[in-house]
């Protein structure tokens, strides 16, 4: 009984990490503008922030994941929340455009590592056969940054000062990293083969493809939730002060959708509930340029996407976890990088019709098509599986 209370408060301390990662990574969204004039630069300087932290985790990720290998998970993640903390408290003290540049870049180093190890030690903190649960509690964090966290950085950004945003992201990291130390039992080394053997993961096939697999699927995503601020304003005619409302909305369909994603992928295989996942994102995308106009419809709509846009990230985490046997963490972290490289991507994809004076709702035309292409790329990976079991049948019997 008291190992199952412990187990909980380790899970509960992944989730304030998760809800400290999301909230650094969203909020300098919303403060943006309040940056921009502080810093006495442009909106589009300022969203090099944005850019930066997300090369950070891209780097940071593997690189980090594999400096760690050496240590028990338990002390790498209480290592990497310091820095977590560290950097982002430097961030609300940066006085000018390069320094802040430079402290979003340190901050993003360890999210990839922290989401990508954590994953793993979710999953062994729950009974057998339920580490997509597991999973979904640490995601959780991330889900109702976006409902809580978020909203109240950029309310403190905008009314009092964009510092405090940081300064708050910077409490709750030594919060995370309390709650690690004092919650998170100790566990073996994070890599159980050595990092030269580790990196041997990166010649598995399949393991290239699901990174391909989650940049592009949740690039989908991204197209959309990029421009959903244009979206409700020009588009659906709300004033802008119901920008953050449907953030809000989003966020909470957010947090369900993380745990109807657990429930799928325990229901089916990871893989199919990907595919599943991804099916109804594209068509729900496809449905949201069709009645945008309507001013209920969009709220409606918005909540559902955020609910069928999570359900895909405890999949797709598990499915790259069983690709990557022995080496897990380093190829649970690259997920993670995926994840961004989508952001990244799906952002830009979508900006171009966009430029080329196709209108707001083109941005969900691409998301929908990145989502379609997310799931060729899943039933690509099933029908190879399948050749491969029937390839391995066939050679049993020769041998009998």
């Amino acid at each position: 009984m008291d190992a199952i209370k412990s187990n909980k408060k380790a899970l509960l301390a992944l989730a304030i990490g998760g809800f400290g990662i999301g909230m650094t990574e969203f909020v300098i969204m919303g403060i943006l503008p309040d940056v921009a004039t502080a810093l006495q630069i442009t909106i589009p300087q300022a969203g090099h922030f944005i850019a930066a932290y997300a090369l950070g985790v891209v780097v940071g990720a593997p690189l980090l994941t594999g400096l760690g290998s050496k240590w028990s998970a338990h002390k790498v993640l209480l290592a990497l929340m310091l820095w977590f903390t560290v950097f982002n408290t430097l961030s609300a003290f940066a006085e000018n455009y390069t320094s802040l540049l430079v402290f979003r870049f340190l901050s993003g180093l360890p999210h990839g590592a922290f989401f990508g190890i954590g994953a793993v030690v979710a999953g062994k903190l729950v009974p057998k056969g339920k580490s997509a649960q597991g999973m979904a509690i640490m995601f959780s964090g991330l889900t109702l940054a976006n409902v809580l966290g978020v909203p109240l950085g950029t309310y403190l950004g905008h009314h009092f000062s964009w510092n405090l945003s940081f300064m708050l992201v910077g409490i709750i990291g030594i919060l995370a990293m309390s709650s690690v130390y004092f919650w998170m039992p100790a566990f073996p080394k994070s890599s159980t083969e050595g990092l030269r053997k580790d990196l041997q993961v990166f010649k598995r096939v399949e393991l290239w493809v699901l990174i391909l697999l989650t940049t592009v699927g949740t690039g989908g995503f991204f197209a959309w939730y990029s421009y959903i601020a244009p979206l409700i304003t020009d588009v659906s005619g709300y004033p802008e002060s119901m920008v953050g409302y449907a953030m809000i909305l989003a966020g909470l369909g957010m947090v369900v959708g993380n745990f109807v994603g657990a429930k799928m992928a325990e229901k089916f295989s990871p893989m199919k509930a990907i595919i599943l996942s991804l099916g109804m994102m594209s068509l729900v995308l496809l449905i949201n340029t069709v009645v945008a106009q309507n001013p209920i419809a969009i709220l409606v709509l918005t909540f559902v996407i955020g609910i069928i846009s999570f359900t895909v990230a405890t999949p797709i985490q598990m499915a790259i976890i069983n690709a990557s046997k022995g080496s897990e963490m380093l190829g649970s972290s690259m997920n993670q990088s995926a994840f961004n490289m989508g952001n990244a991507s799906g952002a830009y994809l979508a900006g171009l019709p966009i430029a080329m004076g196709y209108g707001i709702t083109s941005a969900s035309i691409v998301g929908a098509v990145l989502a379609g292409m997310g799931v060729l790329i899943a039933a690509g990976i099933l029908v190879n599986r399948k050749k491969h079991a029937i390839k391995n049948k066939i050679k049993r019997l020769a041998f009998k």
